[in-house]
């Protein structure tokens, strides 16, 4: 246990919207530090790590190319780590639809994901969502782009924050979009496209608790 009141953050920076992340958290009193992750020394030297959208299996060719993808592994077994999209299916434990040749995954989280569950780019939308024990009674506004969601809970462990809320295509209003399995958090969503750090926010609260238990 430790009296930690402030962290430094990395954004795994393969492929994806690592900038607009790090220019979130760089609002937020209780960061030290965020930056871009490339390298093992960078990833040893962070707190906590965010791992953003993209397209999951060239961030996974791309970790294995660098000799990031172990370190990675034992990364996210350890310490506090937010997958957003792409970021959501490399933490996933299992991922339906993966491309030709299979999906590098980092594991850690239980849950089973569908990849690309709304369809291309031009079928992206924005939505409400309710999430009052994360980021309070205000509703978040939700940017899906290419977004999977969580079609199974593969372990008790995994606690589900939001459900889409409406149906969109043949996709219920029912289905998981966000969850939280202790130091580990997932969103099928981009809320770094956004001008709400709530999200942001409670990571990193989430983070600094993880370190004082």
């Amino acid at each position: 246990m430790t009296n930690q009141t402030t962290i430094k953050v990395g954004v795994l920076a393969l492929q994806g919207a690592f900038l607009e992340h790090i220019n979130m958290l760089k609002d937020l009193p209780e960061v030290s530090e965020a930056i871009p992750v490339r390298t093992v020394e960078q990833l040893s030297s962070v707190d906590a790590l965010i791992i953003p959208g993209g397209e999951s299996t060239s961030m996974g060719i791309i970790a294995e190319r660098w000799n990031l993808l172990e370190p990675l592994r034992a990364f996210v077994k350890e310490k506090p780590t937010w997958g957003t999209c792409a970021g959501m299916i490399m933490l996933a434990q299992e991922a339906n639809s993966a491309k030709k040749g299979g999906q590098q995954l980092l594991g850690g989280l239980g849950i089973r994901v569908n990849r690309n569950q709304f369809g291309t780019q031009k079928d992206s939308f924005g939505t409400l969502l309710h999430m009052p024990e994360v980021v309070g009674e205000e509703p978040f506004h939700a940017i899906f782009i290419r977004a999977p969601v969580i079609a199974e809970i593969l372990s008790d462990d995994v606690k589900v924050l939001a459900r889409l809320e409406r149906q969109v295509g043949d996709t219920t209003a029912e289905t998981i979009v966000a969850v939280q399995q202790g130091h580990l958090l997932a969103t099928a969503f981009h809320p770094e496209l956004t001008h709400d750090n709530r999200l942001h926010a409670f990571f990193v609260k989430m983070a600094l608790k993880s370190f004082q238990q």
